[in-house]
């Protein structure tokens, strides 16, 4: 009997020094009455943001305990008539939070593994945009001012390396980080740059099952997916779509030795600015067998403007348009999300480029055709 009362004496003491199921959220938010309300939302099985749950300030801090997370999810704290939110990863730790009411996303996290390294991957996102921009204006400056051909180039280069160095940072995270939901985040951003479908594909395969039953690893495999359709090595998908007389022109009708599906609109600045380029290289090597489709993004009701700059840059190609914009069919179909976007096709309509712009453009043309 003794040995009995002893060892529920032993799981009385184990039950009160239990620790806490679930996680506890807390923070100091400056210069906000009591009363003020801070929402926490997550994603919902629509991969949008859902409220699930509210705390109102009392001298200027928070804390709001939540149940145990079973699967990891994004999570969003919003102040009532603030803009923006505060970004964080739901995980079973206490998590502090620092926000700045006038500029929630500049609000500081602490707590939790995962939240770690989400934050140490913004810090490196936000110093790469910061890299990019400032060769940005460089490049400006230079194509308005000394126009030096040298400087442009290593500026591009130096571009391109950032550009670089980014993947092989983002494909680094995704691999240490296969159960953790930071890495669907990491690779979302991956497709969202235009890295190939394949390489993300890899990684996506490499995720815990438990992630890739969250709603946001299925709309990441859908979109890769897709995006798998016009990875180079795939054959182009087919299309038609209206010409500016109204006529249907087919991809299949069109193809050459080379052919080049040139996504673009008239109000897309960068696509006419790239537009003389490829007129040069149509008129260089079309006698030898390269062909160009264009597909225009314009709006419904500007038709007129769209066959404006078909003649104001030159475009003697076959032109087409179903004038919906962003919701173009043939756009979706190829995933387009900006332009100027280009698929470059060998003779069998196989995607064996895309993107290519300037010198490198022709460098191909001139590679398929010499074939």
């Amino acid at each position: 009997m003794k040995r009995l009362l002893a060892a529920i004496a032993v799981l009385s003491i184990l039950g009160c020094n239990k620790e806490k199921e679930g996680y506890s959220i807390s923070g100091d938010i400056k210069n906000v009455e009591d009363g003020k309300m801070i929402y926490l939302s997550e994603l919902d099985a629509n991969n949008q943001p859902t409220k699930i749950d509210s705390v109102a300030v009392k001298d200027e801090k928070f804390t709001l305990d939540l149940p145990e997370v079973t699967n990891s999810n994004l999570n969003f704290l919003n102040v009532d008539g603030a803009k923006g939110g505060v970004l964080f990863i739901s995980e079973n730790e206490p998590i502090e939070f620092q926000v700045y009411k006038d500029s929630l996303p500049t609000s500081t996290v602490k707590g939790g593994k995962e939240n770690k390294i989400l934050y140490d991957y913004l810090g490196h996102i936000k110093e790469l945009n910061t890299k990019v921009m400032r060769i940005r204006t460089d490049l400006r400056a230079q194509a308005t001012t000394s126009r030096d051909s040298s400087a442009i180039a290593n500026l591009k280069k130096e571009e391109e390396g950032l550009r670089n160095s980014d993947l092989a940072y983002k494909k680094k995270i995704a691999k240490e980080n296969s159960e953790n939901f930071v890495a669907l985040l990491v690779l979302s951003d991956m497709i969202n740059v235009g890295a190939p479908a394949s390489e993300v594909k890899e990684l996506y395969e490499g995720l815990s099952e438990n992630l890739k039953q969250t709603s946001i690893a299925k709309m990441l495999k859908e979109n890769l997916d897709k995006r798998s359709i016009t990875e180079i090595g795939s054959k182009a998908p087919e299309f038609t779509a209206p010409n500016p007389q109204g006529e249907e022109i087919a991809l299949k009708d069109v193809l050459g030795k080379v052919t080049l599906i040139d996504f673009w609109a008239a109000w897309c600045k960068p696509c006419r600015v790239e537009n003389p380029n490829v007129v040069k290289v149509y008129n260089k090597y079309h006698d030898k067998g390269f062909n160009i489709i264009g597909v225009s993004l314009d709006r419904e009701g500007q038709k007129d403007k769209w066959i404006k700059a078909i003649e104001e840059d030159n475009l003697t190609w076959n032109q087409v348009s179903n004038l919906k914009f962003w919701n173009d069919p043939v756009a979706q179909l190829y995933n387009v999300r900006a332009i100027p976007a280009a698929f470059l096709l060998d003779e069998n309509g196989v995607i064996v480029a895309t993107n290519l712009r300037g010198d490198a453009l022709e460098a191909k043309v001139k590679e398929l055709i010499e074939k």
